[in-house]
């Protein structure tokens, strides 16, 4: 089980021009342009005289402004220690499936990037032309995966990989939506029978979400092929295939009525084309309803829709074997609005939670994603060789908004280091067996720490113990010198033991090893 210690119980989408330069908090760029000489040594040229017009005007006298660009923040101690027993939960189960970790740069050329992500394009941070390059700042984890196979010629990989992408989305910091942000994902590439991994891919959002105790969920699966299926018999042309996939995709945010004048007023749909769509987008079931599609006198005519149904039904007998259906819907009004998926999507929502002691709970909606992308490899290949893959991205900082705003709430405090013992005097002038003592346990290994003053007072040390949570205090004075021992203090009970200098090592490993 995926346990985060107290809290327990407490992409994919989860959320121009070439330049050279900087990003300013205000917007815009200042600008590294090198076709102006610099200016003379003292003058420190032209980037110095820009920073100094950004601090304020002439006189100098206003400060520049101390705070992060929008859609970003500073992660003091607490949510640090936070995050990373939320990553490790989530790569203790990526590990339990067999995946490798891989690393890409957070720099991808911006023709890698562009015209994978449909409207959300306009998304991507480009950067400014670095020495003939055109940059941009990777806008998931998938794109560069599916680069990172071609480039390599990789036919077969299961991997994970934890990193923060970056989108020029507008942010809702309560909503853990952000610009720059951490995702994790999980991928399958390589041929295999149909829906054995897809199947997989959803165990591990079930597992993850059941683990942590974020509340009740349900994980919304949909087919591409189904919904392209359903736009034909509904009469759009396949231009335009795309870009309702886009707008059918904003029904978890809009209502039927908006979505639907987008489609007419937007797309160009007609309104009995749209009305069509409509009567399809709106179901959601399980087997019942796959059953009751594969019936349906149109779409059972339509090739792609009845492929996907078929794949569809398939899925749901593997989850049902998994035990997990009862978290699974099948709903017609998921379509993921990236362009590279090709088959079985799917998205995680949290429900409202019953009975939760947070006030006002956090709104996240989507915190997970994914599906199948059996095209994007061949993109990149020079050959147009195809490497089938299904993934899945889960979205941590949303999951860690929940987590934060729990902490808050219950009044929890959360350690931010992990020293076992603080090395402590009981008189002045030992300063010399203090650090002759922690230097001795740090060759050990064991997490230690020292107050860095001469003639601390013992209540001050055994005060900071009690401020950080370090359960151990070893105590060093002049009779237990003579005596060959170090007095060890339990923090939470003010317990206090004599032990051999010699067995101290292990008297604090076993006093700190977890069960």
């Amino acid at each position: 089980m995926l346990r985060l210690g107290p809290l327990a119980a407490a992409g994919r989408l989860l959320p121009a021009g070439p330049r050279l330069g900087l990003p300013c908090p205000s917007g815009g760029w200042v600008s590294l342009s090198r076709s102006r000489p610099p200016g003379p040594v003292g003058d420190r040229g032209l980037l110095a005289r820009q920073v100094r017009a950004a601090a304020g005007s002439a006189g100098g006298g206003r400060s520049p402004a101390l705070k992060t660009p929008k859609g970003t923040r500073d992660h003091p101690p607490a949510h640090v220690a936070l995050r990373d027993r939320l990553l490790a939960a989530v790569v203790t189960c990526f590990k339990r499936h067999g995946a490798a970790a891989i690393d890409t740069p957070v720099l991808e050329l911006r023709e890698t990037l562009t015209g994978k992500y449909g409207e959300d394009t306009k998304l991507i941070y480009e950067l400014q032309d670095q020495g003939g390059e055109l940059l941009a700042l990777r806008y998931d984890l998938t794109v560069p995966f599916a680069r990172y196979l071609a480039m390599n010629k990789i036919t077969n990989m299961k991997r994970y990989h934890v990193a923060k992408v970056y989108r020029r989305d507008n942010p809702a910091t309560t909503r853990g939506r952000y610009r720059e942000f951490y995702q994790c994902d999980f991928d399958i590439a390589g041929q295999f029978d149909p829906m054995i991994p897809d199947a997989e891919c959803l165990k591990i959002v079930h597992e993850i979400l059941s683990d942590l105790q974020l509340g009740d969920f349900i994980i919304k699966v949909n087919d591409r092929r189904i919904l392209n299926g359903v736009f034909a018999v509904c009469g759009i042309p396949e231009s335009k295939f795309i870009t309702t996939c886009s707008t059918v995709d904003k029904l978890d945010k809009m209502p039927w009525e908006e979505v639907r004048s987008e489609m007419v007023g937007e797309k160009g749909l007609s309104p009995e084309a749209a009305d069509h769509i409509g009567e399809y987008v709106q179901l959601h079931g399980g087997l019942d309803l796959i059953e009751q599609l594969l019936q349906d006198p149109k779409l059972s005519q339509n090739k792609l829709a009845k492929e996907g149904l078929g794949d569809m039904k398939l899925l749901f007998e593997y989850l049902t074997l998994f035990g997990i259906t009862g978290k699974i819907s099948f709903d017609l009004s998921l379509a993921r609005g990236l362009d590279y998926y090709t088959g079985v999507i799917f998205e995680a929502v949290l429900l409202q939670p019953e009975n939760d002691h947070v006030e006002e709970p956090v709104s996240v909606g989507s915190v997970a994603g994914g599906g199948r992308y059996d095209g994007l490899v061949g993109m990149f290949d020079p050959k147009g060789r195809k490497v089938p893959c299904v993934g899945v991205s889960i979205g941590i900082e949303r999951i860690f908004s929940i987590l934060e705003q729990r902490v808050e709430a219950s009044e929890e405090k959360i350690r931010t280091t992990e020293t076992q013992v603080l090395v402590a005097s009981a008189q002045k002038k030992l300063l010399e067996e203090r650090l002759k003592l922690i230097s001795e346990l740090w060759n050990a290994g064991i997490k230690a720490e020292v107050l860095y003053k001469k003639n601390p007072k013992l209540l001050n040390q055994l005060q900071y113990c009690e401020d950080t949570g370090i359960p151990l205090v070893a105590i060093v004075g002049e009779q237990e010198l003579k005596d060959g021992v170090v007095k060890l203090r339990v923090v939470a009970t003010r317990e206090e033991v004599n032990v051999r200098r010699e067995s101290l090592v292990e008297e604090i490993r076993m006093r700190t090893s977890r069960p």
